[in-house]
C-alpha cells in the first residue's frame, strides 16, 4: 500500500499582524508602606520631637515645683564628684546637712549677695548690667594679655538663681548646651520659686569644700558650729572660697582670700536682713 503524503498548498495566508500601538505598561507600583515617602518621615519626625519637647517640659516643671517644698535630695556635681572619687581610688566623700534658711545666721546670706550678687532682689535671674560690665572688662583684659602686659583675670556675670539652676539641675561643663539649659532653669526657678527659696537652696547646696555642699556643713567643718551661730567675719570667709571652693580653704585661707574676705566685710551691712520664715517675700 503506498504512502500517503499531504502537500501544502502553493499559497499560504500571511500571518496575523495587529498593526495598532502598544500601550506602554508601567512599572509594578512598590506595596503601600513598602517605602515611606519624605514627606511622611518628616511628619512622624515633627511629632516625636513635639512629644519630646512637651514631655521635657512637663518633667522639669514638675520637679522644679516639687523642689520648692521639698529639698533636692541629691544634685548631678554631688554625683559627678563621687565618680571623680571613686575613679581616683579616694575614699567617697558627700557630707551635707540642710538647714532652712530661718535657723541660719542672717550673715550668711548677706555674705553671699554681697560677693555673688549684690542686685539679687533687684533682677529676674539675669543681671544684664553685670554681663555688660563683665564683657567690657573681660574685652580689656584680653587685649592686655595680646599686648603682652598684665591682665586681670576674667570676670563671670552669673547671678545666685544662676549659680542654683546650675548646682540643683545641671553639670559643671563649659558647653552652649549646657548654658542653654541654665537659662530654661534660672527662667523656672525665678518663676515658680521666691526669691527667699532660692537663697535657701543655693546655700545648701552650693559646693564649699571637697566633698561639702552648703555653709551648714562648712561651718562645721572649718569652724566647728552650727550655722545658726556664724559671726559675721566667719560667713565672709566661707562666701569668699565659693569661687574655688576645692582649692581655698577657709581654715586656712591663702592671702588672696583674705582680701576678698575683707571687701565682703566692709559691704555686707547694706544687705543684712533677717528670714523669718522662707518662701515669704
Amino acid at each position: 500500500m503506498g504512502k500517503f503524503r499531504v502537500k501544502s498548498p502553493a499559497f499560504a495566508p500571511p500571518a496575523f499582524r495587529n498593526d495598532t500601538p502598544e500601550t506602554p505598561v508601567a512599572p509594578p507600583r512598590p506595596a503601600p508602606g513598602w517605602r515611606p515617602s519624605v514627606r511622611r518621615l518628616l511628619r512622624r519626625g515633627l511629632r516625636l520631637l513635639r512629644l519630646l519637647v512637651l514631655l521635657f517640659v512637663l518633667s522639669t516643671v514638675t520637679v522644679t515645683l516639687l523642689y520648692r517644698f521639698v529639698p533636692p535630695p541629691l544634685t548631678p556635681l554631688m554625683v559627678l564628684r563621687l565618680w571623680e572619687q571613686y575613679r581616683e581610688g579616694e575614699p567617697l566623700t558627700l557630707k551635707k546637712e540642710w538647714r532652712p534658711l530661718r535657723e541660719m545666721s542672717p550673715w550668711m546670706p548677706a555674705a553671699v549677695i554681697t560677693a555673688e550678687d549684690q542686685r539679687f532682689f533687684a533682677h529676674r535671674g539675669f543681671d544684664f548690667r553685670a554681663i555688660e560690665q563683665a564683657r567690657q572688662h573681660n574685652q580689656r583684659a584680653l587685649e592686655r594679655a595680646r599686648e603682652g602686659r598684665r591682665a586681670a583675670p576674667l570676670r563671670g556675670a552669673s547671678t545666685i538663681s544662676q549659680q542654683t539652676a546650675k548646682n540643683v539641675f545641671l553639670w559643671p561643663a563649659r558647653s552652649w548646651t549646657r548654658k542653654g539649659l541654665e537659662v530654661w532653669f534660672t527662667f523656672l526657678i525665678e518663676t515658680l520659686w521666691p526669691k527667699e527659696r532660692i537663697l535657701e537652696i543655693y546655700l545648701n547646696v552650693a559646693e564649699t569644700g571637697d566633698g561639702l555642699y552648703g555653709a551648714p556643713i562648712a561651718a562645721r567643718h572649718y569652724f566647728g558650729r552650727d550655722a545658726e551661730h556664724l559671726t559675721r567675719a566667719q560667713a565672709a570667709r566661707i562666701a569668699a572660697i565659693l569661687p574655688r571652693p576645692r582649692a581655698w580653704s577657709a581654715s586656712y585661707p591663702p592671702r588672696h582670700v583674705l582680701r576678698r574676705q575683707e571687701r565682703i566685710l566692709r559691704q555686707m551691712p547694706a544687705f543684712y536682713r533677717r528670714y523669718d520664715a522662707p518662701g515669704e517675700e
